[in-house]
């Protein structure tokens, strides 16, 4: 848990973002299961970005920026950005939970190590929640950062907003 709620004028990557992998690197692949116990690999998203978000639901700091990573994605297009988060919730039942009443979009995935003794982020360098990552579409690090407004201002003109009039779905009674 990073410990700096509402801290944005300063840089908190120089202190807590300092094992993140570097822009350039190709990130590691790895394959978590989904909320629904569905197996997902990093590298199935390559042809699109991805934002890839490590969090945890009992993580204050996390909770914070939800509403802002919703926003964010909620502006890009699915198909060249794919929002994917590795929760280090204690159990598969908290995740869903919050998962389903914060009505988060992406790919959720459950890391069952936890952070701590997770193999994932060790091979990503968190020693932070939230740690975040801006891939590119051949899985190369643009950015490691704990600064949401970091990866929102990387996106920028990279992001492909909506059309005009095209609705978000928060369940699929608007996919009919």
């Amino acid at each position: 848990m990073l410990p700096f709620l509402g801290a944005a004028a300063q840089d908190l990557d120089a202190e807590y973002a300092v094992d993140l992998l570097r822009p350039g690197v190709q990130a590691p692949d790895f394959t978590l299961n989904d909320i629904s116990g569905k197996p997902v690999t990093l590298s199935s998203f390559r042809g699109r970005q991805v934002v890839l978000v490590f969090w945890a639901s009992w993580c204050p700091d996390c909770r914070a920026e939800v509403p802002q990573l919703k926003a964010l994605q909620a502006q890009a297009d699915p198909e060249k950005v794919a929002f994917v988060s590795v929760s280090f919730d204690r159990t598969l039942e908290a995740l869903q939970t919050y998962v389903n009443d914060n009505y988060l979009p992406g790919v959720q995935l459950f890391d069952p190590a936890g952070k701590k003794e997770s193999k994932v982020a060790d091979s990503f360098g968190v020693k932070w929640i939230p740690s975040l990552y801006l891939l590119d579409k051949d899985g190369k690090v643009l950015l490691g950062t704990v600064m949401i407004d970091k990866i929102e201002k990387a996106l920028g003109g990279a992001v492909t907003l909506r059309k005009p009039g095209q609705e978000l779905c928060r369940d699929e009674s608007c996919a009919q």
